[in-house]
């Protein structure tokens, strides 16, 4: 993927077949300190007992399939489908609890400082 120019469809492409391990592809980097990524998911979630805590900000969205997402402070688990997003402070511990495991998830992370 062309970091400079391109079509965003693109980022929908490279999905054939199952995914033993989520797909982490950096799109963007600038020099500000901030970080576009795409990541597939193909019924993938985070390990038991595990709790992403970030050093930053990231605001992610669902572009394709379905997620769970839960945050150590929150009750009930937030579920994402396509055209949802998140805004996660940074250090707020949370985790994937399930992705879709009838379509590939994907999903577009903008790691803010």
């Amino acid at each position: 993927m062309n970091k400079e120019s391109g079509n965003w469809l693109e980022l929908l492409g490279n999905l054939q077949g199952k995914l033993d391990d989520e797909v982490f592809e950096n799109v963007l980097e600038g020099e500000s300190g901030f970080r576009l990524e795409r990541i597939v998911s193909d019924g993938q979630a985070s390990p038991e007992g595990f709790w992403y805590e970030q050093e930053m900000a990231e605001w992610v969205i669902v572009i394709m399939g379905e997620a769970g997402v839960k945050f150590e402070d929150e009750d009930e688990e937030r579920v994402l489908k396509a055209g949802d997003y998140l805004m996660i402070d940074a250090m707020r511990r949370h985790r994937v609890n399930w992705t879709s495991d009838h379509e590939k998830t994907i999903w577009l992370a903008l790691h803010l400082k």
